[in-house]
């Protein structure tokens, strides 16, 4: 009997990839799916086990230093980015302090250096993306952070019968959703994106927040 047969009925069983990578020295390629601080939870985790791991981020968040910079700059939403990219640099550099670094007490209180470093590193770069490869190698990530559209996104929802714009006020809403969807509807996934869902073993759903407001 092979070790792929099930036992007592001659059957041979195929082999599951997932577990075969997991066997494995190396680890299966995981993909985290998601956003906010859950994503981040559940990148640190997929650390544990991924040969490869790559962070697959909504950029819809209009909350916080994000909401401030998105309007103005017309750019992907920086803030859950950032968190996965701290989250997948191990080592306490100088950098990564920098990144999650947030100012108070001034004109600029309540944003983060690391949301105004992604900024600054798009308008040098030329695209948002190439700016967040050059973030990666500063911080030494150990995998792959790339956001799931290259341009700027908003949630749109119906709440028992009105329409209600935005992350922020869509999660403060108490009405039950009967609808939700992303605007611009012409919005697609970028190219990095389903490449690393296409040689992905395995999928992670991250949880979005931890806790409700």
């Amino acid at each position: 009997m092979s070790s792929g047969d099930l036992p007592g009925t001659g059957i041979e069983l195929e082999p599951d990839p997932l577990m075969q990578a997991l066997a494995s020295s190396e680890g299966p390629s995981v993909v985290a799916v998601g956003g906010g601080h859950g994503l981040a939870q559940a990148v640190l985790a997929c650390q544990r086990y991924a040969g490869t791991l790559s962070a697959l981020v909504t950029v819809a968040d209009d909350g916080g230093s994000s909401g401030r910079l998105v309007p103005d700059l017309d750019i992907p939403a920086p803030g859950d980015i950032r968190r996965c990219l701290i989250a997948m640099s191990p080592e306490p550099t100088t950098w990564r302090r920098l990144f999650d670094y947030r100012f108070d007490g001034s004109d600029v209180a309540g944003h983060s250096l690391g949301n105004l470093l992604l900024v600054a590193l798009h308008q040098i770069e030329g695209t948002f993306e190439d700016g967040l490869r050059t973030a990666e190698r500063l911080l030494g990530t150990v995998g792959s952070v790339i956001p799931a559209a290259a341009e700027r996104v908003k949630l749109e929802a119906v709440v028992d019968g009105s329409v209600v714009e935005g992350q922020v006020s869509i999660a403060l809403s108490r009405g039950n959703i009967s609808k939700i969807r992303i605007l611009p509807g012409t919005a697609a996934a970028t190219d990095r994106a389903r490449e690393a869902i296409r040689a992905a073993d395995q999928i992670v759903l991250g949880p979005g927040v931890c806790t409700r407001r």
